[in-house]
């Protein structure tokens, strides 16, 4: 799920303007960077997305049957805010949250998915969905800095890491009585769209007046939708994605969910990936993580046989952007599983030991299903004695023109493209 998010970008959130264009943007002063906890995953600075990819590192491990690091968990425990919250990252986690500390919804809702798989700190992700529960705007949304607009991204990764814990999105209602799925389908494009191959797809914000189509944002929403989140096992039926349906379902997640895998389905079929127009670009590049967030949301959506042209791309086209990036090989790994691809063995890769290269070694492969309700009994039991800290965009693709609330949920991409 989503790999990504840029400085200048986050220094902006506070002061989030939706028609600004990311170029209008200053770079930020250079700091030195962190001193590297030897718990988490990744040798890159990770100021603006530790939590992030130390969430996706941990949920893929997870996914594949193996058992985490215990410094690695306790690292990511111990960046979770007093209120629940999260930080992109908190270089000293002893000292405690303050009202300078920038929470993130799109960092909380990866470290709520990633304990919730885990098992064990049920008080830690009740937390974690409470506080995103009181930052809900009342369009219905969220937005990536809390207090600023909602954005389709945002939005969706808090929709998906509710639905893993369990909650009904249909019924998380703002104070205005807008349920999360009213905040997320204002986002998409529906039957009167222009052009026609823009329908069904979901925008990331306003900007100017409209709202342009996102493939990054239609892949988080299409998830969203289907109440799932970032793992998803492969489809047992199998059909082609189709277009949008007209009239459009508006109040139906799960109609916009086909539309959105439709609009997908159709976007890949060109070159068999999804491209973006980075700043500075003079012409769009292939956009790895993009393209594997649209495979497990055709995936999800039933449609594995729309994404497998893209399947084969990233197979042959990701070793480079991958090579040492936690959160881009949690990503592939997700996408193989998703699409029922041996990540041991995808386009030549390893993907499970490339990505415990990148920090410590997992503690063991998984056991069987009766062991694992064992471990997370065990797990409930030690999480109940008052430890309560704890341990994914969709962010969206730097398109030219879709304004500085892209490059927000885009920030954790850095080494995307």
């Amino acid at each position: 799920m989503n790999v990504r998010r840029s400085a200048a970008a986050l220094a902006a959130s506070a002061v989030l303007c939706v028609g600004a264009a990311p170029t209008a943007l200053a770079a930020p002063s250079p700091s030195p960077a962190p001193v590297l906890p030897s718990g988490l995953y990744g040798k890159n600075d990770p100021t603006y997305d530790g939590v992030w990819r130390q969430s996706f590192a941990l949920l893929a491990q997870h996914t594949v049957g193996l058992r985490p690091a215990e410094e690695a968990v306790a690292w990511l425990v111990g960046q979770q805010c007093a209120e629940g919250g999260f930080a992109a990252f908190r270089p000293d986690a002893t000292a405690a949250c303050d009202p300078k500390t920038m929470l993130d919804t799109n960092a909380t809702a990866a470290a709520v998915q990633a304990l919730k798989a885990l098992g064990g700190q049920d008080a830690a992700v009740k937390k974690g969905v409470d506080w995103l529960k009181s930052v809900q705007n009342e369009d219905g949304g969220w937005a990536y800095a809390p207090g600023t607009p909602s954005d389709a991204s945002s939005t969706s990764l808090v929709i998906s890491a509710l639905a893993v814990a369990g909650e009904k999105p249909a019924d998380v209602k703002s104070k205005a009585g807008k349920s999360a799925y009213e905040g997320l389908l204002a986002f998409q494009l529906g039957c009167s769209a222009e052009p026609a191959a823009d329908r069904g797809a979901f925008g990331y914000q306003p900007a100017d007046g409209k709202l342009p189509a996102n493939a990054d944002a239609t892949a988080a929403a299409a998830l969203a939708a289907l109440g799932k989140g970032a793992v998803v096992s492969a489809p047992s039926a199998d059909t082609p994605a189709a277009a949008l349906a007209c009239p459009a379902g508006s109040a139906d997640p799960a109609a916009a969910a086909q539309g959105a895998a439709g609009y997908l389905a159709e976007a890949l079929k060109k070159d068999g990936h999804l491209t973006a127009l980075t700043p500075g670009a003079d012409q769009p590049t292939p956009d790895t993580g993009n393209t594997a967030d649209a495979v497990i949301a055709l995936a999800a959506a039933g449609h594995k046989q729309s994404a497998a042209s893209a399947l084969e791309w990233l197979k042959a086209n990701s070793a480079a952007w991958s090579k040492d990036n936690p959160a881009a090989l949690a990503s592939l790994v997700l996408t193989a599983h998703a699409t029922g691809t041996d990540p041991k063995a995808f386009g030549g890769t390893d993907l499970v030991a490339a990505l415990n290269a990148t920090g410590p070694a997992p503690q063991a492969s998984g056991g069987t299903a009766q062991d694992e309700k064992k471990d997370d009994k065990k797990d409930e039991k030690d999480g109940a004695s008052g430890d309560g800290k704890v341990w994914w965009i969709v962010g969206a693709g730097a398109a030219a023109g879709v304004g500085i609330g892209i490059m927000l949920s885009g920030r954790r991409k850095k080494n995307q493209l």
